[in-house]
């Protein structure tokens, strides 16, 4: 499948390196970043907006979101009678980058992270199978009306 989506790979691998950088190198949130998100939070709540979203869930709303488009992209790269493969291979992912980040300076791995990047993983895959739904069922239909017709002999004069 892949071979047949080369651009679909190569976004699919910029997508993963990108999250790479942002897992796996030494680089998180300092105070200062977080006082930030903290003012602008505070300025969406004055005005009466995501009041029940505080910095922790913030950030595991946007743990999920990470993983979003890897489900997606894993589930178009393979296929959707591959859907069991893209969701096993987002929780690999996602249980490798927390266990490579025991070794990271300044990264702690956290099991709201596993929970979080797999949900994401499975909504990605999950919408992918919705919007998809409707060619696979085509697809289906088609190769069913392909294999009545060889089985049928071919009528002749």
């Amino acid at each position: 499948m892949i071979h047949r989506h080369p651009f679909l790979t190569v976004l699919t691998l910029g997508y993963l390196a990108f999250v790479g950088w942002l897992t796996l190198t030494p680089q998180p949130i300092d105070a200062g970043d977080q006082e930030t998100i903290g003012r602008i939070l505070a300025a969406l709540h004055r005005r009466g907006l995501f009041e029940s979203v505080d910095y922790d869930r913030l950030e595991f709303l946007a743990n999920i979101g990470l993983f979003v488009p890897i489900g997606a992209f894993l589930v178009l790269l393979l296929g959707a009678r591959w859907w069991w493969v893209a969701v096993a291979g987002c929780l690999a992912l996602t249980a490798f980058i927390e266990s490579a980040q025991q070794a990271i300076p300044g990264r702690v791995p956290d099991d709201r992270d596993l929970l979080a990047n797999g949900l994401g993983g499975v909504a990605g895959v999950l919408v992918m199978l919705v919007l998809t739904a409707p060619g696979e069922v085509r697809r289906a239909r088609d190769r069913r009306t392909r294999a009545r017709a060889r089985r049928e002999p071919a009528l002749t004069r």
